[in-house]
């Protein structure tokens, strides 16, 4: 079923902004609900004091999170939207066909839930002919909940997000994510990438998972976030909550970003082309 959207004129003289359908709010209320739901699941199984062994330790531990977690998220996000299908392969990068797809990450951060470290959380988003609607982000520590509407902004716990105010480079804050895997020498652009932007920002981070470091930037507390082959569960949310608190999402190119692109950046506006020029040349 596929939800029409009208527009509003936007209050900066650019391209109109749709205005989120009823539906979609009603829609944003249950999915909210069912992530708080999923979140307390994985919180039941979450110990500060979890140090796992070794890989088969993390394996089994983040195995039993993920189905603990989409014991709650399948069954009641599918009674939601019944048409919509679920995107299971982590590693997707192809252009979605049309239609509705569930974009979930049940456990994102599931190597720091595993790891008792605090940064974990459970990420809704759902795409509607290539297009990201609707995002909740659900961290169960701090009792954070993100939630984004396609026309209608991106919220913490309420309160309306705003990327950072910054327009030098050299004031910013960047971050990027690391890649699932070495893909056509992605670990080699990962590492010019960050020696690139140590000349030109004023504080670089690498971090996993990407949802997190996205989150910041919607918020304003950092100001780039770029990343190379990334999942599309882990960025789909994060890309709305950003894009809706008033910043810019695209390739690492500049060109258009949408879900299944290669590349992912984000900025506020003032600081996107300083960003393409530091990053577009790294191939």
């Amino acid at each position: 079923m596929t939800t029409t959207q009208t527009t509003a004129p936007s209050t900066d003289g650019s391209r109109p902004t749709p205005i989120a359908p009823a539906q979609d709010r009603k829609l944003l209320d249950a999915v909210i609900d069912i992530a708080t739901e999923a979140g307390r699941a994985l919180e039941a199984r979450y110990s500060t004091r979890a140090r796992p062994a070794g890989r088969q330790d993390m394996f089994r531990a983040g195995t039993a999170d993920g189905e603990a977690s989409l014991a709650v998220l399948r069954p009641r996000l599918t009674a939601l939207r019944p048409e919509a299908r679920w995107l299971t392969d982590e590693y997707e990068t192809a252009e979605l066909p049309p239609g509705e797809w569930w974009v979930v990450d049940e456990v994102e951060g599931n190597v720091n839930h595993v790891h008792g470290l605090p940064e974990w959380a459970v990420t809704v988003a759902l795409v509607r002919d290539g297009h990201t609607v609707l995002a909740v982000v659900r961290q169960p520590v701090g009792d954070l909940t993100y939630t984004a509407l396609r026309g209608a902004g991106a919220h913490l716990n309420g309160v309306p997000l705003r990327v950072s105010a910054k327009a030098d480079l050299d004031a910013a804050i960047a971050v990027t994510g690391q890649a699932e895997a070495d893909q056509e020498g992605t670990y080699r652009r990962i590492g010019q990438s960050i020696t690139a932007m140590l000349d030109n920002a004023l504080l670089v981070r690498a971090s996993v998972p990407s949802t997190f470091p996205m989150l910041l930037v919607a918020a304003g507390h950092n100001d780039v976030f770029w990343q190379y082959e990334p999942v599309l569960p882990g960025i789909a949310a994060g890309a709305l909550m950003i894009t809706e608190a008033g910043g810019t999402v695209t390739r690492i190119d500049g060109t258009p970003w949408a879900p299944g692109a290669d590349t992912v950046l984000a900025t506020p506006p003032p600081l996107h082309a300083p960003a393409v020029r530091v990053l577009a040349p790294i191939v």
